[in-house]
């Protein structure tokens, strides 16, 4: 499986729209990254205010004659086991981003990294006894010095995905589901050619 670098002349023979000028499309691959890694964000730290706590209502001591301050309850932020002010509540930390402002952050990613000659194409990926020490010698074949690897294809055969899901450093994915984070984590990426058109269409309007 010979790799060939893919540059933006290549991309632009196989459809794919590349986003011309630097300044271009820079904001959208930012908020698009932000919104994808707030959507991951769970939300549920979550502390009781006074008003929650399991404490009782009754006045720990008379209000006068001890010289302690004037305490009504044990549920106070200043006592132990009592409530906590301004502690975090649950909350929903998602964004929403329109789809040409998607669209144009997958274009952006894609042409930095085909710019920058990080991406190759393949004309086939497959590991026909599906075992993880073969996957690894096909993915050290096409990039030794690579520390993550992504390899794009329109589909993978069982025996290929089974190869590769137990390797840390590389990740097998379909075209119609690599993301703009993706584009930008990996090291080095190769595109098998049947992925090329599905490219395309992501990156059309």
């Amino acid at each position: 499986m010979a790799a060939k670098t893919l540059d933006l002349a290549g991309a632009k023979s196989a459809n794919i729209e590349v986003v011309e000028g630097a300044a271009r499309g820079r904001q959208a691959v930012h908020d698009v990254v932000v919104a994808m890694q707030a959507n991951r964000r769970s939300g549920t730290a979550h502390t009781k205010t006074r008003g929650e706590v399991a404490a009782t209502g009754k006045k720990p001591y008379r209000q006068k004659g001890t010289g302690n301050a004037r305490r009504g309850g044990n549920a106070s932020p200043i006592t132990r086991g009592g409530g906590v002010a301004f502690g975090p509540r649950n909350r929903d930390y998602s964004k929403k981003v329109n789809k040409g402002t998607k669209r144009l952050a997958f274009s952006k990613a894609l042409t930095e990294r085909i710019n920058e000659g990080d991406v190759a194409t393949l004309s086939s990926f497959a590991v026909s006894d599906g075992k993880t020490k073969s996957f690894a010698g096909e993915v050290k074949s096409l990039a030794a010095d690579a520390k993550r690897v992504l390899i794009i294809g329109a589909d993978f055969t069982d025996e290929t995905k089974r190869a590769g899901r137990n390797f840390q450093s590389a990740l097998l994915i379909s075209a119609n589901e690599v993301n703009t984070e993706q584009l930008l984590h990996y090291t080095k990426i190769f595109v098998v050619e049947d992925a090329l058109e599905i490219l395309a269409a992501r990156t059309s309007k």
